[in-house]
């Protein structure tokens, strides 16, 4: 019997000591849990302290690129753009000059003769051109300084005759673009007075007359040839007006030539249009 009440007595001592260890047990996790909640909430408030001064501070720093950027950005902007807009034109010039060169390349391969096309161009004046004045005393400007080549622009004078005077002096003579041409030694010349009421000319001197095309036919050949090469952006009309001129003097300002802003016999060999 007192043995029995031993044993009962030891079960329910080492029935109390398990428990007292499962309760330290679970004391100790409740507390580590509370301990690490309390970490986690003294982590988040130092994230969200950090957080509320990086937004504090990246405010900062956007008011300033803000004042930066309405104060000063403005002008270094416009320096920056200047700049890359410098070097867009410079690379679009030097893309022209490339594009210029090929298209040049490919006009000339054919053994170095550009072809001669037929234009069906209208034989009355072009309205959007200003036709020039006659001036007995017209001479062409810095014509004498060409060379020997130019002889006929520095030599040129404009006269002004009647139809049976030009027709006995010059038997070829021709109406084109609104007004009378005439040809001598391979060049065509305004016939002044031949018509008054056809004297349009967009221009007061030689035209090359080349391969014995008239002269609406010679001019229409230069512009094609100069569109192709992208130095003339104008109408193939026939008449060497003050587009067709300036494309004429590009041409030969980037190719070593006088610049005439004519139809001479260099710029026509330069061309492709060799004798």
């Amino acid at each position: 019997m007192m043995r029995s009440i031993f044993i009962l007595t030891c079960c329910l001592a080492l029935a109390c000591v398990t428990q007292a260890a499962e309760n330290e047990n679970q004391g100790k996790k409740k507390k580590g849990a509370a301990q690490g909640e309390q970490a986690q909430g003294q982590a988040g408030g130092k994230h969200g302290k950090m957080g509320r001064q990086g937004q504090g501070q990246g405010g900062q720093a956007l008011g300033q690129g803000r004042a930066r950027g309405l104060g000063q950005a403005p002008g270094a902007g416009r320096h920056l753009n200047a700049g890359q807009g410098g070097n867009a034109a410079a690379g679009i010039h030097r893309g022209a000059g490339q594009g210029r060169a090929a298209n040049l390349q490919a006009a000339h391969a054919n053994g170095g003769k550009a072809q001669i096309r037929h234009f069906n161009i209208s034989r009355t004046r072009n309205v959007n051109i200003q036709s020039v004045k006659f001036n007995n005393n017209y001479r062409i400007a810095g014509a004498e300084h060409w060379g020997p080549r130019y002889a006929v622009f520095s030599a040129y004078r404009p006269q002004w005759h009647e139809r049976i005077w030009w027709r006995s002096h010059f038997p070829r003579v021709v109406l084109i673009g609104g007004g009378y041409y005439y040809w001598n030694s391979g060049f065509w010349y305004p016939a002044w007075g031949y018509d008054p009421g056809h004297a349009f000319y967009p221009y007061d001197g030689p035209i090359y007359a080349y391969n014995d095309l008239p002269p609406d036919q010679v001019v229409a050949n230069v512009q094609g040839t100069l569109k192709d090469q992208g130095y003339y952006t104008g109408e193939i009309d026939g008449q060497l007006g003050p587009l067709t001129r300036a494309a004429i003097a590009s041409y030969q300002e980037e190719h070593g030539l006088a610049t005439t802003s004519a139809i001479d016999q260099p710029t026509m060999e330069s061309l492709g249009f060799a004798s």
